[in-house]
């Protein structure tokens, strides 16, 4: 037996000795896949692409089937990847952030459709009366018509300073994905909480992490994540970087919204469940968050890359022969992350890596797990 063999050996034997019973497991369509074929491929992509580290979880019928924590979390020291190792969640933190708002929508804290000026005027944006129309809906859909982020979208140099915050278009017209849009969002949810942005974290963790079990989970600096976080890799070489800044002024007591969730594949996994069984909000807001806020036009790299063709609240759609797939990708560059569900048969995946390959690593996953 040669020594991928014998790996793949042990990892059939963890799984069934973690997950007893489920040697059979499906994809999102609801086919059969063994638990040896699917262990093949983890390892062929994960020798393929170079990954350091990868953290997987496959649900079948709203249950955690599959679980693999693989490689090393800093190539360089060669320290494992283990069930405690925690990952940049990138923008998958924009799905759970979403959550997180329609649970203060449902508590009568904000309202959806309220701009959101009426609660916190913004200083950054003030000088565009426009700004004024844009909403929580708006932020969570992309329509607010703030570029990415406004220190490293391409601006009109001739009407744009450096670093100046700028609308694209009139809000809520077009679709363009935004992480600026959140943390507006997350400024207006701290002020109505009578809290910062540096203190919104333990919010998070009453309405969302522990009633959806995400036992390991934080968008703001926690000591877990000193002990536990891996190192992210661009081309193979380790990245030294104290946290996803989008911001000259940010460090890690932000909350984060956009892309600073920190994470691993169970915890995340037990949210999509929460997700799929419509846990923890009214049934109309639960409805509102999968309904098609926004057509993609066919031009949008989420709509040619991705075969994403319209955005709910926080979560991108996807229309596939056996249903509509929901679905969010995450980059930090060292970083990236997806998932998708089915929540029609509460099917789905997740997966966080520690480099610049995860989005190869998603695409050909999801050959295998879409079919």
């Amino acid at each position: 037996m040669n020594k991928n063999s014998f790996f793949i050996s042990l990892l059939i034997t963890v799984s069934l000795l973690s997950f007893k019973g489920y040697s059979q497991l499906q994809t999102l369509s609801g086919s059969r896949i063994n638990v040896e074929d699917l262990d093949k491929m983890m390892i062929k992509q994960k020798d393929s692409l170079s990954l350091p580290g990868l953290s997987f979880a496959l649900i079948n019928n709203g249950k955690v089937v599959y679980h693999r924590s693989l490689g090393v979390s800093n190539i360089e020291t060669k320290v494992k990847v283990d069930a405690n190792s925690i990952f940049e969640a990138a923008s998958l933190s924009k799905t759970v952030f979403a959550y997180f708002v329609l649970r203060l929508v449902d508590k009568k804290i904000l309202n959806l459709d309220t701009p959101l000026y009426r609660y916190l005027p913004y200083q950054d944006i003030a000088k565009d009366e426009r700004y004024k129309l844009i909403t929580a809906r708006m932020v969570l859909s992309h329509t607010t018509g703030f570029p990415n982020w406004r220190y490293s979208d391409k601006r009109d140099e001739s009407r744009y300073k450096y670093g100046e915050l700028y609308l694209k278009f009139t809000p809520g017209t077009q679709f363009a994905y935004s992480g600026e849009g959140y943390v507006y969002l997350t400024k207006v949810i701290a002020h109505l909480s009578n809290l910062t942005i540096q203190t919104l974290d333990p919010l998070f963790q009453k309405e969302v992490a522990e009633p959806l079990h995400m036992k390991k989970a934080w968008f703001s600096w926690a000591n877990y994540i000193t002990k536990h976080k891996v190192k992210g890799h661009v081309k193979g070489e380790v990245v030294s970087k104290a946290w996803p800044i989008a911001f000259p002024e940010q460090d890690s007591t932000w909350f984060d919204a956009a892309g600073g969730l920190h994470a691993e594949a169970i915890g995340f996994s037990n949210f999509l469940i929460g997700l799929m069984n419509g846990e923890g909000l009214s049934k109309s807001l639960n409805d509102e968050m999968f309904k098609e806020q926004v057509q993609l036009d066919k031009n949008t790299p989420h709509y040619m890359f991705n075969g994403d063709t319209g955005w709910g609240l926080g979560i991108a759609i996807k229309p596939t022969s056996f249903g509509v797939v929901y679905e969010h990708g995450g980059n930090n560059g060292d970083f990236q992350s997806g998932f998708k569900i089915n929540k029609s048969n509460r099917n789905g995946y997740v997966f966080f890596t520690n480099c610049d390959q995860g989005s190869v690593f998603n695409k050909n996953i999801g050959s295998l797990l879409l079919k």
